[in-house]
């Protein structure tokens, strides 16, 4: 259906979408989408969607949130801007990094802010390869990501990142970084290989990159605690365990993203909590605002902290930072948001919920066209597949994500695509009928997606 109204051709006139195909967002037009209350958006013709992707796996504490608004005109009226540069501050930066260095694993007491996860892991590689230079290894500079995995749009993240799409015709990677094998026993288990016969190929894999790179040459290995924007990949069990154990011995940072997992979302503070991971680096986002504001934040460990804040002393100055960092109003509105996580329990209530959840997800594994469920918390993914036995892929990768998508606003709801995989990621402020009521719509559309399958998918 077209959207193409006054507004919607204003848009198309002179806004260039993230992850979008311009072209054919010319045709269709946009979903303007105007307010939000709960879990729920609202867009400029009056339909009402639940948002099961939580904006941009984001808004924890819901929309329409009038504690963040309140606070933020606070701030705005007391010290609407100021910096951090050069021996400035002011309280809410400083109460911010306090509380983060409280909450975050033991040994993170230091923080850097920046203003998106981009920025944050652009951030730890220029603060790694500060810490290795600063320590005589100018060597010592390569990364270790994973393919699928989602770091940033940088130059430098987007090196990290593991997604095709964010390199094509980027002219990435741009920085020196080795992708491992992803860790989805779904996809990638060979035949009759256990999940803990996989966990020790992987760790395998990373021993014998680690020996055809030079331990010398290595500086950090990054990862998602559950990878997220590349499908939701929960890590197998012991997984994680065996990569830190590979990197201390070689002596490689461990750098933990948590721009997603991060406050909550597995039902523990961090998802670093979840899978008991010990980071030297760990880098936050979305929800430590709900996205309200723009904010990121790089915990960093005391070790690397001495190291970094010495050389700063030997050659004069921390060459890096934003115009924005720790900027008054996002970091007020940040602890506002962490205070109503923590007097409404939603981390608990993540906990609950995202039990209820996986488990009435879960349920759809009967359906034709379900391969796998997986997640943990409130994040799950369902991947669909043209033949549930063989796990085979439709012809078109992605075809069916995007009509089950499209599809799914007809039915109030709002899910995240990736290729043939949908995303759930909602609010943390989620109830158990509101649960209820989003896998009824994404059953109904995923019962839509069959018959158009079977009617050999016409065009819409």
């Amino acid at each position: 259906m077209s959207r193409l109204n006054s507004t919607a051709a204003r848009d198309i006139a002179h806004q260039l979408h993230p992850y979008t195909n311009a072209v054919r967002h010319a045709e269709t037009g946009p979903i303007v989408i105007e307010k939000g209350e709960g879990i729920y958006v609202f867009d400029d013709e009056g339909n009402r969607y639940i948002e099961a992707l939580a904006g941009l796996w984001s808004v924890a504490v819901g929309f329409g949130e009038r504690r963040l608004v309140d606070a933020a005109a606070r701030q705005l009226e007391k010290l609407p801007y100021y910096h951090t540069f050069a021996h400035k501050s002011h309280s809410p930066s400083i109460d911010l990094a306090e509380k983060l260095a409280s909450i975050t694993p033991a040994g993170l007491n230091h923080v850097f802010f920046t203003n998106s996860g981009s920025e944050g892991n652009d951030t730890v590689i220029k603060l790694v390869w500060y810490y290795n230079n600063a320590l005589g290894r100018p060597n010592k500079k390569k990364f270790l990501a994973r393919t699928q995995a989602y770091h940033g749009v940088t130059v430098a993240a987007a090196s990290l990142t593991g997604l095709p799409n964010n390199h094509r015709d980027f002219d990435l990677p741009a920085i020196p970084v080795r992708h491992l094998t992803c860790p989805h026993f779904y996809r990638f288990g060979l035949p009759g290989e256990t999940e803990a016969e996989f966990v020790d190929r992987l760790a395998g894999e990373l021993e014998t990159v680690i020996a055809e790179e030079g331990a010398d040459t290595i500086a950090a290995f990054i990862g998602e605690p559950l990878m997220s924007a590349g499908g939701v990949i929960p890590a197998p069990a012991g997984y994680w365990q065996k990569v830190q154990e590979i990197c201390r011995r070689h002596d490689i940072l461990v750098v933990a993203d948590e721009v997603i997992t991060g406050f909550g979302r597995l039902g523990t503070p961090f998802g670093s909590d979840y899978y008991g991971i010990q980071p030297d680096l760990m880098t936050l986002s979305k929800q430590i605002t709900s996205s309200y504001q723009p904010l990121a934040a790089v915990m960093i460990s005391d070790d690397v902290y001495k190291v970094v804040a010495e050389n700063s002393g030997k050659i004069g100055t921390f060459g890096h930072g934003y115009t924005a960092s720790g900027h008054p109003v996002a970091t007020a509105v940040a602890l506002e948001n962490l205070a109503i996580i923590e007097e409404r329990d939603l981390i608990g209530n993540a906990a609950r919920m995202g039990e209820i959840m996986q488990q009435r997800l879960g349920e759809l594994r009967s359906h034709e066209l379900v391969g796998e469920v997986r997640g943990a918390g409130l994040i799950a993914g369902v991947e669909l597949v043209a033949d549930k036995e063989t796990k085979a892929f439709f012809e078109q990768r992605g075809k069916v994500g995007a009509y089950v998508f499209a599809r799914a606003h007809q039915h109030g709801l709002i899910v995240r695509n990736i290729l043939d995989t949908l995303a759930f990621c909602p609010p943390l402020i989620i109830t158990e009928a509101e649960i209820d009521a989003m896998v009824t719509a994404f059953r109904r559309t995923l019962d839509d997606t069959a018959r158009w399958i079977a009617a050999g998918q016409p065009a819409e």
